[in-house]
């Protein structure tokens, strides 16, 4: 029992950073139906800022205040990013096929990384850790601040974000957006500028999901937001993309199937699937809710345009 709840411990948190990052996939598809498949290295980025604020400030400041400084920073960078990538990668093919902009975010997902491994350089680095590590003791399994902050801050987002989207005047916008960008300039709303908003939240998901990332694991590289972007992207789907509660639920779920997965069936198939093979199990569920249920468990709530 308590290697069972050990595994749902670390499948929450993990799952939770999913989540996070899938709420980004799902806000910007719902608003202009374009997967972003640069998401994942715009959380790299974020690490990698939160860990050059950490490394140029250790010792000057207690561990709480240094990870919220470097978390401000890496919010930042990665808005500044994200924004810089919608205006001049993805504005002008707003109106091309969709093949277009969706080659077009893999290309920009190389560029980032390769400017990323220019500046910081390709060997792993250690992130320090800021916050007390002493595990807490639940039901013979263990947890830590870091974990318990993930769960904490994935709840209090997916919170906010909701009420958001359905009861403030940008959340309207955003809705109005998503079924009919001309209409709604119609109505008053600037398409462009509801937009970049979304790309804007999405980046400072993405940045606080990487630091997350990288206090919980206590490592950052320049590569290190393809997996987490892919399965993220996994849960979203898993989900259903479009919609926020889905994209939760979905990361929690796939986040809880890869650790009981890679525990439970790793060890039944004597470590052929374990902890070596986890991510299998996330692709196995993408291809499975592609096949059977293609809307997700939420069900897909992507307006239809006129």
């Amino acid at each position: 029992m308590d290697i069972f709840i050990q595994q749902i411990i670390n499948g929450l948190v993990l799952g939770s950073v999913y989540a996070l990052v899938a709420l980004g996939y799902t806000m910007v598809y719902g608003i202009i139906n374009l997967i972003n498949f640069a998401h994942g290295d715009v959380l790299m980025v974020g690490a990698l800022t939160s860990w050059t604020v950490v490394t140029a400030l250790q010792g000057t400041m207690p561990g709480w205040a240094l990870m919220l400084v470097s978390l401000v920073a890496a919010i930042v960078v990665c808005t500044i990013l994200n924004f810089t990538i919608e205006k001049i990668a993805y504005r002008p093919l707003r109106n091309a096929p969709r093949l277009a902009p969706l080659i077009t975010a893999m290309g920009v997902s190389l560029l980032i990384q390769t400017v990323a491994m220019m500046i910081w350089k390709p060997n792993p680095k250690p992130y320090p850790i800021l916050l007390p590590s002493e595990p807490i003791e639940i039901g013979g399994a263990v947890i830590n601040t870091i974990q318990i902050l993930i769960l904490g801050v994935t709840a209090a987002t997916l919170a906010g974000l909701m009420y958001l989207v359905n009861k403030t005047k940008l959340g309207r916008a955003m809705r109005a957006t998503a079924e009919n960008p001309r209409v709604a300039s119609l109505m008053g709303v600037k398409p462009d500028f509801v937009i970049s908003a979304t790309f804007i939240i999405g980046a400072a998901l993405a940045a606080l999901a990487g630091v997350m990332y990288a206090a919980n694991y206590g490592t950052v590289q320049h590569d290190m937001g393809f997996l987490p972007g892919l399965k993220a992207f996994t849960a979203a789907v898993f989900g259903g993309i479009g919609n926020l509660a889905g994209a939760m639920v979905g990361g929690v779920l796939l986040g809880l199937i890869e650790a009981l997965g890679s525990g439970y069936i790793g060890e039944f198939t004597g470590g052929i699937l374990g902890s070596h093979y986890k991510d299998i199990f996330a692709f196995i569920v993408l291809i499975l809710v592609l096949t059977l249920r293609p809307s997700g468990l939420l069900g897909e709530r992507v307006a239809d345009r006129a």
